[in-house]
C-alpha cells in the first residue's frame, strides 16, 4: 500500500480553511466545531435609510482604504438600508482581512469602523519529530499560515485538528497540540505550535476468526501491519493505521480469490485499545465459503489482432481453480499487447458468470480497444539539471509514431540506467490531448540524485588506511550526459593523478568517445601483496558502440610506461629473475582492449532484476617491452524472487599469458654475474657455444633466466571486500619469499576464479540509499591453468551493509570463512605452509567536507 507524504495530506485536507468563516458549515459528525466569526456585525443606531454622501473608513493599519472601497459594495450615491448594510458587512469579512466590523453614520455619511486581524510575525514549531519540519511549514504556508500573513485562529484550529489525526494514522494517540499566540505591538502576534508526540500505541495481538482452511501466519504474511516484534522498532509494522488495516483486509480478500474461494467475506472488524493508548488489539471474524473452478473461458469484443493470437495469451484454462490473480495477468497481458500496437486505452473485462449450484465461475474477457493513438509530444518533468536532449536520446518512444507501451517501459529503464535519477524515481504518464480522442503525450517525471561533486576527501579503509584525495567529478557534466572527472589522490600506498573524460553520445549514433589520462606511484608492500614498488604514467582512447538496445562493443587504444622498482631480499626471487631476463626495469607498452557487454539490468544504482555480462580481451601489441594478453568474463544476474529478496548471482574469471617467443637471460659465474649474450637471445645449447662448458672464458653457466609468462605486475589477486570477503585484501593465490627469508608474500596469479551468492533485503531497510545483503563468497588465483584445483577455492559466508551516506560511501560486511587454509609446522615448529590471512570484519569508509 503505497503512503500519501505527510506535506501533501496536511495540503488536502488543510485546503478549506482558507474559505471565509461564514461560509463554513458545521457537519454535526465532525470531530471539531468550525469556530465563528470574532464578533458580529453591529449598527449602530440611527444608521436606518439613506442616500449616502461619503464613506470613511476608520481603524486601518496595514491595509489601504482602497483596498476597502474594493470589496465595499457601496458608492456614494446610492440609498442603503439595513439589509444593504448587512450583505456589506459580509462582504468585507469574507476579505478574511478584518476580525471586527462596524457601521454606522455621521449625517449622510457612511462610517465603516474596522479592526484588523493581527499579522503573523513568527512562526514557531517544536517537539514534531515524525513529521519533518519543512513539510509542515509548506503544508502551513499552502493555507496562509505562514510568517507575514494575515492571522486567521479559524485555520489554526483546523491545523490543531488535522495534526491529531495525522499523529493518530501513525499510532500516537497520545499525542497533545499546543498552540499558543502571543500579541505583540502594531497588531502583531507570534504563533507557536508545540507538538508532544508521546509514545506510539503498539499492535500487541491480531486475532482472525474462521479461517480454516489457511494458519493465521500464512494469512497475515504479506501485511503491513504486524504484530510488535524484535525488528518493529525499524519496520515500524507494529503501528496501526486505519489506511494499513483497509489495505491489509484488501489482501486477505484477494489471498482467497485468488485461491478459488469466491463467497469469501469479511463479515466484521475490531480494533480495540488499552485505557493507557499504549496497546492495540485488532480482530476480523470472516467467512470463506467453498473453493469454485473455472467453467469455460470465452473472448468476446473487438480483439484487433487475430483471435486466436490473443486467445494464447490467457492463461485461465477450464477446469482450473479460479484465480483472480491469473485474470489479472491475463488482462494486463492483452492490454500490453494492443498498447504496443497504438491501442493506448486498451481495456480487458473480465465478466465472470457464477454458478453457485456446480461451483464454477464462466469467465468472458471482453476487449475493448478504444482508439488508436499517436503520441503528439514527449514531456520532461523534474530534470533540474539533465537537458532535455540527453534524456529525449534515450527514448525509445518517438513523437508522430504510434503508441507502444514496450517502447515507453523501454525508455523509463534507460532513463533509470543512467544513473542521474534516485531509484525508482523514473515515472511515466500517459496523457490524453484535450479536444482529441486519437492523440496522447507521454510525460516522464523524474527525481534528480547528485551525479557529481568537487570533493576534499577523508577516507578509511582497513587496507589503505587513511586516504586524502581531491576530486572533481561529474556523471552529468553540465547536465550533459558527459562524464568528467580530475583527481588527486595520496594514501599510505598510493599517490595518483587522473583525468577522465567520456562523451557517452559523439555520434548520434551511440558511438562513445573517453580519454583517460593518468599518473601514479604505487608502493605494493603496503597492498598486501609483494614487496616492490612502480610508477606509472598512461594515455588511452576508448571507443563504445551499441550493437542493439542492450549489448555494446568497446575499444580502447593506448601507450603507457611503468617503471618497477624491486630489490633482492626483499622481493620475492621470481620478480627480481623477471626484471633482470628482460634487462631493464621499466616496460613501455602499446596496449589496446577490445570487449563485448550486454547489460539489461532496471537500474544502474540497486539493480533488482536484469543480467550484466562483459567479455574483454586486453593485449600489448608487438614492439612493447613485453608481449602478453588478458582474457576477463563478468557475469551477474539479478533474481527477483519476491518483494522482499532478490537474489544475486555473480561469476568472474581472467587469465593471462605471454605471446612470441620467452625471453632468455644467462649469467656466468667467472664474470661476477654479469649477462652474457645480450637480452632476447634464445637459450643456446651449451654444446654450440664457443668453449667446452658453454662461456666464452672457459666458465661454466651460473643460472639462466627466463621471462615467460603473464608479467608479474599484471597478475590477478582476490580476497577483500570487492572479491572474497572475510580474507584480507588481495592475500590468496599464489606465495614466494625473498631471498634468505622465510616470510611468503602475496605474488598473485595468472588465472582468476571469483563468483558470490548475495541476497538483498529490500524491505528490511526501506531506503533508497541503502542495502542489507546476506552473501557466500567462493574463489581464488591460481599460478596458471595447470595449478587449479577446486579443492583450493576458498569460501566464506556473511552480512553485509551498503549505505550511500550524505558523508560518503559505506560498506561494512562481516564474514565467516566456510574454507580456508591453516598454517603448516613440522615437528620442530618450522613453518612449512603459510596459513590464509582471515579479515572477518571488512569496513570501507569516505567522505567528503
Amino acid at each position: 500500500m503505497t503512503r500519501t507524504p505527510a506535506r501533501r495530506l496536511l495540503a488536502l485536507a488543510l485546503a478549506t480553511a482558507i474559505a471565509p468563516a461564514w461560509a463554513q458549515q458545521v457537519d454535526p459528525q465532525a470531530a471539531f466545531a468550525v469556530p465563528q466569526p470574532a464578533a458580529a456585525p453591529q449598527i449602530v443606531p440611527g444608521a436606518g435609510s439613506f442616500t449616502v454622501s461619503d464613506i470613511r473608513v476608520d481603524g486601518l493599519q496595514r491595509i489601504g482604504a482602497g483596498t476597502v472601497f474594493t470589496y465595499l459594495p457601496i458608492e456614494r450615491g446610492d440609498t442603503i438600508n439595513q439589509t444593504r448594510i448587512g450583505e456589506a458587512v459580509r462582504a468585507l469579512y469574507r476579505t478574511g482581512f478584518f476580525e471586527d466590523i462596524q457601521v454606522g453614520r455621521q449625517g449622510d455619511i457612511l462610517v465603516v469602523t474596522v479592526r484588523e486581524r493581527p499579522a503573523i510575525n513568527k512562526l514557531t514549531l517544536t517537539g514534531n519529530k515524525d513529521i519533518k519540519t519543512e513539510d509542515l511549514t509548506k503544508g502551513l504556508a499552502d493555507i496562509g499560515l505562514s510568517e507575514g500573513e494575515t492571522f486567521d485562529r479559524l485555520a489554526l484550529d483546523r491545523v490543531t485538528q488535522e495534526l491529531t489525526r495525522q499523529y493518530n494514522n501513525r499510532g500516537k494517540y497520545n499525542v497533545q497540540i499546543n498552540p499558543t499566540v502571543s500579541p505583540l505591538d502594531r497588531n502583531r502576534v507570534d504563533v507557536t505550535i508545540d507538538v508532544k508526540e508521546g509514545k506510539a500505541a503498539k499492535i500487541r495481538h491480531i486475532n482472525l476468526i474462521g479461517n480454516e482452511t489457511f494458519e493465521q501466519e500464512d494469512l497475515i504474511d504479506s501485511w503491513e501491519s504486524g504484530e510488535s516484534n524484535w525488528l518493529s522498532w525499524y519496520r515500524r509494522d507494529d503501528q496501526y493505521s486505519k489506511e494499513k488495516l483497509s489495505g491489509d483486509l484488501e489482501k486477505l480478500h484477494n489471498y482467497y480469490l485468488d485461491r478459488g474461494y469466491v463467497d469469501f467475506s469479511i463479515d466484521s472488524t475490531q480494533v480495540s485499545i488499552s485505557p493507557d493508548k499504549r496497546d492495540m488489539y485488532l480482530s476480523a471474524g470472516m467467512t470463506e465459503g467453498e473453493v469454485y473452478k473455472i467453467s469455460s473461458v470465452e473472448v468476446t469484443g473487438d480483439t484487433v489482432l487475430p483471435k486466436e493470437d490473443v486467445e494464447r495469451l490467457v492463461l485461465v484454462r477450464e477446469g482450473q481453480v479460479f484465480s483472480r490473480a491469473l485474470l489479472e495477468v491475463t488482462s494486463d497481458a492483452i492490454t500490453a499487447t494492443l498498447g504496443n500496437i497504438g491501442y493506448a486505452f486498451a481495456q480487458v473485462n473480465p465478466i465472470p458468470e457464477v454458478n453457485r449450484e456446480d461451483r464454477t465461475v464462466g469467465i468472458k474477457l471482453q476487449v475493448v480497444p478504444g482508439p488508436r493513438v499517436n503520441v503528439r509530444r514527449i514531456v520532461f518533468r523534474g530534470n533540474t539539471r539533465t537537458s532535455d536532449e540527453v534524456m529525449r536520446r534515450e527514448m525509445r518512444q518517438f513523437e508522430g509514431a504510434w503508441y507502444s507501451q514496450a517502447a515507453v517501459d523501454r525508455s523509463k529503464v534507460r532513463l533509470q540506467r543512467l544513473g542521474y535519477f534516485e531509484s525508482g524515481s523514473v515515472n511515466v504518464e500517459t496523457q490524453p490531448v484535450p479536444g482529441s480522442n486519437d492523440e496522447v503525450d507521454v510525460v516522464f517525471s523524474v527525481t534528480e540524485t547528485t551525479s557529481g561533486s568537487f570533493v576534499f576527501g577523508l577516507g578509511y579503509s582497513q587496507l589503505a588506511g587513511l586516504t586524502t584525495s581531491v576530486q572533481l567529478s561529474q556523471n552529468n557534466f553540465l547536465g550533459s550526459g558527459n562524464r568528467v572527472s580530475v583527481e588527486a589522490q595520496r594514501n599510505v600506498y598510493l599517490q595518483r593523478y587522473s583525468f577522465s573524460f567520456m562523451n557517452p553520445y559523439f555520434t548520434d549514433e551511440g558511438m562513445s568517445l573517453g580519454y583517460n589520462l593518468w599518473w601514479r606511484e604505487f608502493d605494493n608492500s603496503e597492498f598486501n601483496t609483494a614487496q616492490y614498488s612502480s610508477t606509472n604514467a598512461a594515455m588511452q582512447v576508448i571507443l563504445g558502440l551499441p550493437i542493439t538496445e542492450s549489448d555494446t562493443v568497446s575499444a580502447m587504444f593506448g601507450i603507457d610506461r611503468n617503471q618497477i622498482f624491486a630489490w633482492r631480499g626483499s622481493s620475492p626471487e621470481s620478480i627480481v629473475d623477471y626484471i633482470d631476463a628482460i634487462g631493464s626495469r621499466t616496460f613501455h607498452a602499446w596496449r589496446s582492449e577490445f570487449a563485448w557487454a550486454r547489460d539489461s539490468r532496471n537500474d544502474y544504482l540497486q539493480p533488482t532484476r536484469g543480467t550484466l555480462q562483459r567479455v574483454s580481451l586486453e593485449t600489448t601489441l608487438p614492439g612493447s617491452t613485453v608481449e602478453y594478453y588478458k582474457l576477463n568474463y563478468e557475469f551477474s544476474k539479478y533474481w527477483p524472487i519476491n518483494r522482499a529478496l532478490i537474489l544475486n548471482t555473480r561469476f568472474e574469471i581472467g587469465y593471462g599469458d605471454s605471446y612470441g617467443d620467452d625471453t632468455y637471460r644467462m649469467f656466468c659465474r667467472s664474470l661476477g654475474g654479469q649477462p652474457l649474450p645480450p637480452p632476447g637471445s634464445a637459450a643456446p645449447d651449451p654444446a654450440d657455444v664457443p668453449g667446452s662448458d658453454g662461456c666464452a672464458d672457459g666458465t661454466v653457466y651460473d643460472k639462466t633466466l627466463v621471462a615467460t609468462g603473464l608479467p608479474f605486475f599484471e597478475n590477478f589477486y582476490a580476497g577483500g571486500a570487492r572479491s572474497v570477503r572475510g580474507f584480507r585484501d588481495n592475500t590468496l593465490g599464489p606465495r614466494e619469499s625473498a631471498y634468505n627469508s622465510s616470510y611468503l608474500q602475496p605474488i598473485g596469479g595468472s588465472l582468476k576464479t571469483v563468483g558470490s551468492l548475495e541476497m538483498f533485503f529490500p524491505q528490511l531497510i526501506k531506503s533508497p540509499a541503502a542495502r542489507v545483503s546476506a552473501f557466500v563468497d567462493f574463489g581464488n588465483v591460481f599460478r596458471n591453468v595447470d595449478a587449479f584445483e577446486s579443492s583450493e577455492l576458498r569460501a566464506s559466508a556473511g552480512i553485509a551493509l551498503m549505505w550511500r551516506a550524505p558523508v560518503g560511501p559505506i560498506s561494512i560486511s562481516y564474514a565467516y570463512p566456510l574454507r580456508s587454509q591453516d598454517a603448516l609446522h613440522d615437528s620442530n615448529g618450522a613453518l612449512i605452509r603459510q596459513g590464509d590471512e582471515l579479515e572477518r570484519l571488512q569496513f570501507t569508509f569516505g567522505g567528503a567536507f
